[in-house]
């Protein structure tokens, strides 16, 4: 395992695992891939020590890896560490069983695709469970026993709650908006608390887009991730540099002139002869 934190990242909505999941690659590709995606999340699949447990070299791996990252299972870069209270960044290294073309990976680095992977459906229960918002509205007559509502009005009032917890409200948020301040008596629990959950719906939570950066597969260099096709940069596909060109005579004359309007704007202070400033102040 890598240090807490770095490591191996697996992308998320991949599809389930399956025999064929890189048959489409080279057989070293194919089960240097398939060794991956058996690694937990924060494993070291760094070239260093792959090769201490793979029958490869290290330059084989690399090159392994630069493939996988051309056929859409691998990406390096960085990201923002949320939460720390600090402007930390981290290696990453994100491995899709399902590849991925670039614009996914684009929309990934944006932090547009879901986080979490779609549950298959032979996965899921054969007979329903209650949600959050359904237990928290059978057991609120625990806390208010004038809201002690009905099996059927636990029903009709879910989808309300659970747009609460939507945008970002907690149990005991929803509890303190339904239960503080009851009138005496409660003539109908159910129409009040639909009542209260409309009216005191919080407003949709900001978008936090994901802060990314993708960095090319073979010299590290970061950047958009369009300028990173396959993983690759411009200059390690064989693509020309482009140079900035020096600006022109009309475009130095043109800052020249800036610079003069604000040296005008902004006099320098005037400097006596024994290195003191001397400063000119209006009379009153």
């Amino acid at each position: 395992m890598a240090n807490p934190g770095y490591g191996k990242r697996s992308a998320p909505g991949q599809l389930r695992r399956t025999a064929h999941d890189f048959t489409h690659l080279p057989p070293r590709e194919a089960s240097i891939a398939a060794y991956l995606d058996r690694l937990p999340d924060g494993a070291d699949i760094s070239v260093k020590t792959l090769a201490k447990h793979l029958p490869y070299g290290q330059c084989a791996l690399r090159t392994a890896l630069n493939r996988l990252q051309a056929a859409g299972h691998l990406r390096r870069g960085s990201e923002h560490v949320r939460g720390s209270g600090s402007a930390r960044w981290v290696t990453r290294t994100w491995f899709s069983r399902t590849a991925r073309d670039d614009v996914w990976w684009a929309a990934f680095t944006r932090g547009d695709v879901p986080e979490k992977e779609p549950e298959p459906e032979a996965s899921r229960p054969r007979h329903p469970t209650r949600s959050r918002a359904f237990i928290l509205l059978a057991a609120l007559g625990r806390t208010a026993p004038a809201l002690s509502l009905a099996y059927a009005d636990c029903v009709a009032l879910e989808p309300q709650v659970t747009e609460w917890f939507t945008r970002g409200a907690t149990e005991p948020d929803i509890l303190r908006a339904l239960t503080a301040g009851l009138p005496t008596p409660v003539h109908s629990p159910a129409a009040l608390v639909r009542s209260r959950l409309k009216s005191k719906l919080p407003p949709e939570p900001a978008p936090r887009p994901a802060l990314r950066v993708l960095e090319c597969g073979r010299c590290g260099a970061p950047g958009r991730p369009e300028a990173l096709p396959g993983g690759t940069c411009g200059p390690c596909r064989g693509e020309p540099v482009r140079h900035r060109t020096a600006l022109g005579p009309t475009e130095v004359r043109a800052h020249a002139a800036q610079a003069r309007a604000a040296a005008t704007r902004n006099p320098a202070p005037i400097h006596a002869g024994s290195g003191a400033v001397v400063k000119e102040e209006a009379t009153p």
